[in-house]
Order: C-alpha cells, then sequence, then structure tokens
C-alpha cells in the first residue's frame, strides 16, 4: 500500500519512461570541463546501484539516462564536486539524488537525536513547489533504504515540519530561508553534512538568497571541501554563480548540456507583434492551437487575475498563481493543472520558479519580460523531458527593449529567421510593426503580407499590415 502510494500504478512496459522521447536527447551536445563528449553510462544498470535502490529506479519508471544522468551521476558517485547547468526538465533531480543516496548508504551515518536532526545531505532550491517536487523523488529513491527524507520550506507552519525532523532526517530538502530558521533554532544542525547540493542557483541568486546560501555553509560547522561533496545545478552560467561554484566547491567538473543559457532546440519559437488592445483576441485563438496544457505568463500578479477571470467568462477554466496566493491555494491550482482538471495557468515569473510540470505543450509570454533570463526560463517549462513545445512570445512597443536585443540574440543562435517586425523595432528602438504588407507579427484583415516565415525548427506569423490588426 506505501508503495502504491509513494510509486504510483505500475506503469505499462510501453508507457515506460512516461512517453519521453528519449531519441530527442541523442542530438543535444554535451561538454564536460569544456570538451564536447559524447557516451556516458548507458543504463542505469551500469552504475552498480545497490540493490534496493536499482529497485527503486525502477519502480520510478527510469529506463534510459538523460545526458545530465549519463555524466552527472558518474562523476558524483566518484565523490567529485559538479558544476551542472541544463534546463529544468532534463532529468537533473535524479542525476544528484541517485548519486547521493548511493553515497549515503555506504556512509557510517550520525545517530539520530529526539531534538534536532543532522543531515547527512542538504538540498536547497528556489521555491515551495519545486522543493516539494524534489522531496517527492527522494520518497521513492529512498523507500526501503532506511535513509530518511524530510522537507521544510516556509508559508507552511513550522510546527509538523519539526515533527518530521523530531523523527529523524538523513536527507533534507528545503528553501533556504526555512533551513536558516531551523539552524538558528538549532533544531538542526550542519555538522553532518557531506553532500551538499543546490538546485537551480541562478534562481536562487536572482531572488536574493546567495546571503542565506552562504550562512548556511559557512557560519554553522558544515563540513568544507575536501570533506564536503558539493553539487551545483543551474540553467544559466553568469558571474555570480560562477563564484559561488569556486567558493564551495574543489576541483569541479563542469557538465554542460546544450548551449549555457541558451533555449533547447525541442523547443519551437516564434514571436508576434500584437498591439496591447488586441493582445486578449489573439490569446483566444493562440489558445485553440495547440491541445494540452497551455502555462500563461505575465508580469504582475494583478495581471494574473485579471487574465484568470477574463479567459473564465470566456468558458475557458483557468487556474493562475502568483505571490499572493496561499499555499493550499497554490498546490490546489497546481493540481488541477497537472491533472488537465483547468488546461491554463497563468503564472507570474516568482510562482513559477522551480515547477515540474512534464506535459506543458505551449507557453505563452503574454507579457514579454524585463529580464531574458525570465525568457530562458519560462519557455523552459515546455519542450521537457525530450517532448517537443511550442513558445510564443507577445510583443509590441511596450516590450522592454533590452530584453528584445537579447532575444534577437537567442533567434540568431538558434538559427530562427527574424521576424520583420521585430528587426523593424530594434533599428527604430520602439517603431511599430514594419512597412505596410511587411509587418511580421501576426496578420490579420487585409495586408496579409510579407511577413517572416518559419527558420529551421522554428515559425513566425506573418505580415498584415503592421501586425496584428492592420496598419
Amino acid at each position: 500500500m506505501i508503495e502504491l502510494e509513494i510509486f504510483g500504478p505500475p506503469k505499462a512496459a510501453e508507457d515506460s519512461g512516461g512517453a519521453i522521447d528519449f531519441d530527442a536527447y541523442d542530438h543535444i551536445p554535451v561538454e564536460v570541463d569544456g570538451v564536447a563528449v559524447q557516451g556516458g553510462i548507458v543504463d542505469f544498470a551500469s552504475l552498480q546501484l545497490q540493490p534496493v535502490l536499482q529497485r527503486n529506479v525502477q519502480l520510478s519508471g527510469y529506463t534510459k539516462p538523460t545526458p545530465i544522468q549519463k555524466h552527472t551521476v558518474p562523476a558524483a558517485l566518484g565523490s567529485r564536486d559538479v558544476m551542472a547547468c541544463a534546463q529544468t526538465g532534463s532529468g537533473k533531480t535524479a542525476a544528484f539524488l541517485l548519486p547521493t543516496i548511493a553515497r549515503l548508504l555506504t556512509m557510517q551515518l550520525p545517530q539520530r537525536e529526539r531534538r534536532r536532526a543532522a543531515p547527512s545531505a542538504l538540498v536547497l532550491s528556489p521555491t515551495r513547489e519545486l522543493t516539494v517536487q524534489i522531496f517527492g523523488e527522494a520518497r521513492k529513491f529512498c523507500y526501503s533504504t532506511g535513509i530518511r527524507p524530510v522537507v521544510c520550506y516556509g508559508g507552511a507552519p513550522v510546527v509538523e515540519q519539526l515533527r518530521e525532523l523530531e523523527r529523524g532526517c538523513e536527507l533534507l530538502v528545503g528553501t533556504p530561508g526555512r533551513v536558516l530558521d531551523l539552524l538558528d533554532r538549532a533544531r538542526i544542525i550542519a555538522q553532518a553534512v557531506r553532500v551538499f547540493i543546490l538546485d537551480e542557483a541562478d534562481r536562487m541568486l536572482d531572488m536574493g538568497f546567495e546571503p542565506q546560501i552562504r550562512r548556511i555553509a559557512q557560519q554553522f560547522g558544515m563540513p568544507q571541501p575536501p570533506d564536503r561533496q558539493t553539487l551545483m545545478f543551474s540553467a544559466t552560467f553568469p558571474r555570480p554563480i560562477q563564484q559561488l561554484a569556486r567558493d564551495f566547491g574543489q576541483n569541479y567538473v563542469f557538465v554542460t548540456i546544450g548551449r549555457v543559457g541558451s533555449t533547447t532546440e525541442l523547443i519551437q519559437q516564434r514571436a508576434l507583434y500584437v498591439p496591447e488592445p488586441e493582445k486578449q483576441p489573439l490569446l483566444l485563438q493562440l489558445l485553440q492551437e495547440v491541445d494540452g496544457l497551455t502555462l500563461v505568463f505575465v508580469e504582475t500578479k494583478r495581471s494574473a487575475d485579471v487574465l484568470e477571470n477574463w479567459l473564465c467568462s470566456q468558458n475557458l477554466p483557468t487556474t493562475s498563481i502568483h505571490g499572493d496566493r496561499s499555499q493550499y491555494e497554490r498546490e490546489q491550482a497546481l493540481a488541477h493543472f497537472r491533472a488537465g482538471r483547468t488546461r491554463i495557468l497563468v503564472a507570474t515569473d516568482v510562482a513559477a520558479r522551480g515547477l515540474d510540470i512534464p506535459n506543458v505543450a505551449h507557453v505563452i509570454n503574454y507579457d514579454f519580460p524585463s529580464d531574458i533570463d525570465n525568457y530562458v526560463h519560462r519557455i523552459g517549462r515546455t519542450g521537457r523531458a525530450g517532448r517537443k513545445g511550442l513558445a510564443t512570445a507577445l510583443i509590441n512597443e511596450s516590450s522592454n527593449k533590452g530584453s528584445l536585443e537579447d532575444l534577437v540574440a537567442i533567434f540568431a543562435e538558434a538559427r530562427i529567421e527574424m521576424p520583420p517586425f521585430l528587426a523593424s523595432m530594434r533599428r527604430n528602438r520602439g517603431g511599430g510593426g514594419g512597412g505596410r504588407g511587411k509587418g511580421g507579427g501576426y496578420g490579420r484583415g487585409k495586408g496579409r503580407g510579407k511577413g517572416g516565415g518559419g527558420g529551421g525548427n522554428n515559425a513566425f506569423y506573418g505580415g498584415g499590415t503592421g501586425g496584428y490588426g492592420g496598419g
């Protein structure tokens, strides 16, 4: 009964791997320490994991390792520090949990104390949602091993989390703020930590968690390298992350999956020009194009509420998450979205950070972000686990010009043909959607002209007179 609760019903052989398109991974470039590599482990059996852990891998539905798992797991099993750059959805959770649990099974773990926990492995992640997701995977891999995972995060009563910690904890998964609070209360101690993991490190720094992370690692007696292994995972590798890797790691293995900070080739990207008053009608059309789950990003909490209410008024079941939602409301919204009861989720960047929803078919940037890293993270919610996805950006004169410059660079790197309206806006620093008949964007009504066509695996809606709505 417990096994069924943790792993869910057994998967049929043809459903193994959750319909993941593993063949799509074969074309993703991989570098280890700056050198392009191929190969890595070919299957999980070759890792020679402990039998109980190998069984849990099978019960979890894992069949073939992803690129991040092929190269990170062996390095981590060899006690090396690792800095890995890969998009969310690439299989990185298993890439750090499997070697960590395998190593814990070989260690002499400290005896459990009644009033405080002494975890041997600590995982920090930026958000409640991601923390809960990691904990769910940890429960699967730790099943019947004697290793007890515990989760702690803010926005929920601390009393129940303290009760769980008092029952013992070898693997702690938490958000920086709550972990630091428990360290300050002396309800957990850091002296036993032998594996320190930072997941979505760039997001944690973006959210201002660097001081808390450094306090956790440096002010509570946590062992330092070489007595502690550090595993860091990030979608981008800016200078602050490089410095953190140097400070926390020692002679680390640097693994990159795809191009650092770039978008995956599994995502079909397009940009549409649409005047602000025409965005809602266009959104209705876009929502009819793709079957499956659609994630719509906006910039503000108020916009999320307004758009959710409007879509519901159009008989489109929609839910939303943002920073003002309670933990219960967020969990309910995500549960309904994952189950497909509501096919549309409207979200802000802060609320969506760290979300792991494997079946998102379409990401719509209803409000184009002011930071291009947010664009990369947003569209990374689709095209996951080897599946293809679609990402649509709605752009007009109010879009952040600096981000548009960066978007041009992303399109160029991905060999996407530039939409004429975007090139025109770039030249004019805020000009309209291009000349008559060459506007690019989403053409409607008269003048469906010479707009930007598709390039490579990506496409744009073509011209109109100045984009969506005509000129």
